[in-house]
């Protein structure tokens, strides 16, 4: 496909591009610093919990399990393996109450799945926790918009390549839109396809990656609403 040619299947990231997840990550986050406050600066706490998170990753996954058990394990890190049994009890309820937290979609997210749902294959690509997403993309009211449904445990230009493959023509032809540069766009666009940027208000410090300036398959646009107009530029 050339730089300028329209895609035939659209892929979507589910968290922070469909709808809102690290806002209630950074809640709970706040949270745990209220809760070992004691023994370390929130600053310090959230540089601890990064590292954790970023050790644990290969063997955890994705999701609030592993950020739950990466929490535990900084408490006892960080207090010398004294964190009292009521800390924590508490972390274990503050990922309880992520497990069942509301899922908001974002703003212009149902209008534009309705306006490209006739004229594309859209498929959902989300990574972690297997129960949690599905939970979410139930909770979302989003998943009859969507031709198919794959939740990964990491999205690597293969992934895209398979994927894309399996429910459209080829990655070639493919649009792949989310909000991490990380994760969405930048294998996305290694496999061939489009890559879509909406950033959003948040960024999990695992998922930082510069802007890949100047890529002629790169694009980005402001909210989810704008991908119709860059459809038609495409077009």
């Amino acid at each position: 496909m050339s730089a300028g040619a329209t895609p035939d299947t659209l892929g979507f990231d589910a968290d922070d591009t469909l709808w809102h997840n690290e806002t209630v990550f950074r809640l709970t986050e706040d949270r745990f610093a209220a809760l070992l406050a004691d023994y370390a600066d929130k600053k310090h706490l959230e540089e601890r919990l990064l590292a954790a998170e970023r050790r644990n990753v290969a063997q955890y996954g994705y999701g609030i399990k592993g950020f739950m058990l990466s929490m535990i394990e900084t408490a006892l890190d960080v207090t010398d393996r004294k964190v009292p049994a009521s800390v924590i009890s508490e972390i274990l309820e503050a990922g309880k109450d992520m497990l069942s937290h509301p899922v908001e979609p974002l703003p212009h997210v149902r209008e534009t799945l309705e306006a490209v749902a006739g004229d594309y294959r859209l498929v959902l690509i989300t990574k972690g926790d297997l129960f949690d997403q599905e939970r979410k993309i139930a909770a979302s009211g989003l998943a009859d918009y969507f031709n198919a449904i794959e939740v990964v445990s990491e999205k690597t230009a293969d992934t895209y390549q398979a994927l894309f493959a399996r429910h459209g023509s080829g990655a070639e032809n493919a649009l792949m839109i989310g909000n991490s540069l990380k994760s969405d766009i930048l294998p996305a666009l290694e496999a061939g396809s489009i890559g879509v940027h909406v950033p959003y208000q948040l960024t999990w410090g695992l998922e930082h990656a510069e802007e890949p300036a100047g890529h002629d398959r790169f694009h980005r646009i402001d909210h989810i609403g704008k991908l119709l107009q860059l459809l038609e530029r495409l077009g």
